[in-house]
């Protein structure tokens, strides 16, 4: 349009539009610097969205989900509750509270239950996934942190990072029933199906303890060339491979559990947490607390770096939908306020 040779277009009308043009570039500015500040790396990712989460900017750890129920439970550490997620329809849909300083939490779907390690308590929270209401509280040990459950036996096996111990809880009588000394400061804690032996880092100890769940007794100390601070445990049963993050030199160890000896070994992004597995694309993420999230390719005993990329702020713990491939990292302060960021492959 020609402003001068049409009549009709007065001057109020143009300041209106000049004022209409400026918000509008003002608003694509910041539609551009808010996309400049979603993750921008090499990783084979894309931003899917993000979700608000309840609470506080506070502090999130762990989450497990039900793919049955697509429910998914995160640990809301900072705000003492769990959140429950609907992962198809990408909204909460509930906040279980009175869970002091939560820190792992698991989903045992066959039973219809979450069980949350309230470290602020020493207890393990047992909650109704249908109801969202807390059964039962059971002693948890001395700073009960990661969980495992052996379904032949009802049993879930507890970390106590501070107390050095395992916590062996009946989930048939939600009570107590062993407490096994490991003799060092206490990382995660993992099942696996194939030998039906539970797995523990002894983070202070470079070692990974192997626990028989039928007498409870440790079966052996195996020693961990390179590690330091050995946190992080996700065993893969099909390839026989046990993935260990080491927080304090920043490895992700690869141990051939037919050998009990590790084969490799690769550098992660600042202090490595949470590993989770995608095993129809054979994908593997490590979450660490410098917001950096490294990827492997798993064939076989052959594991291969795909890359590192900043995922977003203290981006220490991930879980991976099987299904949709989809990737979920809880962040705890975007803008002030604590959100669920989602990506998926590209």
């Amino acid at each position: 349009m020609n402003i001068r040779d049409n009549r009709r277009f007065t001057l109020p009308v143009f300041a209106i539009l000049l004022t209409a043009l400026a918000v509008m570039d003002f608003a694509s500015l910041r539609y551009c610097q808010a996309a400049d500040e979603l993750p921008a790396n090499d990783l084979p990712l894309k931003h899917v969205a993000d979700i608000p989460l309840p609470g506080g900017a506070t502090r999130l750890d762990y989450e497990s989900y039900d793919p049955e129920r697509n429910l998914m439970f995160i640990a809301h550490l900072g705000d003492g509750e769990v959140i429950a997620f609907d992962m198809r329809e990408s909204r909460v849909v509930g906040r279980i509270a009175n869970v002091s300083s939560v820190h792992g939490v698991l989903v045992i779907p066959e039973l219809s239950r979450v069980y949350a390690s309230a470290t602020g308590t020493n207890e393990i929270v047992a909650i109704d996934e249908a109801t969202l209401a807390i059964v039962s509280r059971i002693p948890g040990g001395i700073y009960p942190d990661g969980m495992a459950y052996v379904p032949d036996l009802h049993k879930l096996y507890v970390s106590n990072e501070n107390g050095e111990t395992e916590t062996v809880i009946d989930v048939d009588t939600n009570t107590r029933v062993a407490t096994i000394p490991l003799g060092g400061e206490v990382g995660n804690t993992q099942y696996d199906p194939i030998s039906r032996h539970v797995f523990v880092n002894i983070q202070t100890r470079r070692q990974l303890i192997e626990i028989d769940p039928v007498t409870d007794h440790i079966v052996a100390r195996i020693d961990l060339p390179g590690a330091r601070g050995n946190h992080g445990l996700l065993i893969n049963p099909r390839d026989r491979l046990a993935f260990i993050a080491c927080e304090g030199n920043d490895k992700l160890l690869v141990l051939d559990m037919h050998t009990m000896r590790v084969i490799q070994a690769f550098d992660t992004g600042g202090a490595p947490d949470v590993l989770a597995f995608d095993p129809v694309l054979n994908t593997l993420y490590v979450a660490g607390e410098a917001g950096i999230v490294s990827m492997f390719h798993v064939k076989g005993a052959v594991v291969t770096k795909i890359g590192n990329g900043s995922v977003g702020p203290r981006a220490h713990v991930v879980a991976v939908d099987a299904a949709t491939h989809r990737s979920y990292f809880p962040l705890k302060d975007i803008d002030g306020h604590p959100v669920l960021r989602i990506m998926e492959p590209r």
